[in-house]
C-alpha cells in the first residue's frame, strides 16, 4: 500500500508541474534543483529575479505574431 501511495504522490507532483507549466506559472523548485546539479559554485536566482526572466522569455520572442 505505501509503494502505491507513493506512486500517486509523484504522479500528483508532476500533474501539478504539468499543469502550472501550461497556464504559464514557471517552476522555481525545478530550477533549483537543477542549479543545484549543474552550477553549484553560483548563487542561484531569487524567486522574482527568476519569475521576471520566465516572464521576459516567455513573451519577448515575437516571431510570428502578428501584435
Amino acid at each position: 500500500m505505501r509503494e502505491l501511495g507513493r506512486e500517486l504522490a509523484q504522479a500528483g507532483r508532476y500533474l501539478t508541474q504539468s499543469l502550472r507549466l501550461m497556464v504559464g506559472v514557471p517552476d522555481y523548485g525545478s530550477y533549483l534543483a537543477h542549479h543545484q546539479a549543474t552550477h553549484p559554485d553560483r548563487a542561484p536566482m531569487s524567486y522574482e529575479e527568476f519569475f521576471r526572466e520566465r516572464q521576459a522569455a516567455r513573451y519577448s520572442a515575437r516571431v510570428g505574431k502578428c501584435c
